[in-house]
Order: C-alpha cells, then sequence, then structure tokens
C-alpha cells in the first residue's frame, strides 16, 4: 500500500539513507590504512529495494562498489576527503528534498482523510 501511496520515493528515501552511512564511513576512515573508499550506485540500488517486499533493509551488495581514487594514498586508503564530503552533501540534500516531498504527500493524504 505505501508503494502506491508514495510510488517511488519511499524507496528512494531508503537508498539515500544506507548510502549516507556508506559515505559517512568512508569519512570516518579516511585516515584507515588499507580502507578502501565505497559508493552505492543509486539506480541499481534503487532498483534493488523496489523488487523486494517491503523494500526496508534491502540488500544492496551488487549496487555497493569501491571508488577508483584520482590521488591514491602510499598507505592503500582510497579515501579521498574532499570528493567524499562532496557526495555526502549532495546526497543529504536529495535526502532532504525526497524527504519534504513524502510530507507533503503525507500531509495531502491526512488532510483528505479529515476532509479538509
Amino acid at each position: 500500500m505505501a508503494e502506491g501511496l508514495f510510488g517511488v520515493h519511499a524507496a528512494a528515501l531508503e537508498v539515500r539513507s544506507q548510502r549516507m552511512g556508506v559515505l559517512a564511513s568512508n569519512i570516518a576512515n579516511a585516515s584507515t590504512p588499507n580502507f578502501k573508499a565505497r559508493d552505492i550506485d543509486f539506480t541499481t540500488a534503487l532498483n534493488a529495494v523496489e523488487s523486494q517486499p517491503g523494500g526496508v533493509g534491502a540488500d544492496l551488495g551488487g549496487a555497493v562498489k569501491y571508488r577508483v581514487p584520482t590521488n591514491p594514498s602510499m598507505d592503500g586508503n582510497t579515501v579521498e576527503l574532499s570528493t567524499e564530503q562532496t557526495a555526502f552533501a549532495e546526497n543529504a540534500v536529495q535526502y532532504q528534498s525526497t524527504l519534504a516531498f513524502l510530507n507533503g504527500r503525507i500531509g495531502q493524504i491526512t488532510r483528505a482523510l479529515k476532509g479538509e
């Protein structure tokens, strides 16, 4: 039922949330030797979430990819802090936009149920 009410936006919110965690992990491990930065391919992950019943907590294994660094470090860490911070900020804006849309949709449904 939620899928019909919220369309692709509920699944998108789930993927953006999971991506936020992956990007935060990259930033937190920026100085960890041999840490390999990862990211989530949004389209692949969205398809995975939409294809699974319930969608929440969907396995995104195939959508999680290792980042190829433009300037690898000597200790084997592939996190490039500026890249990760930019991706995190962009994802946060997209997450907030999706959340605002869903909140508006919930408001419409609530008003309709109240007969306003």
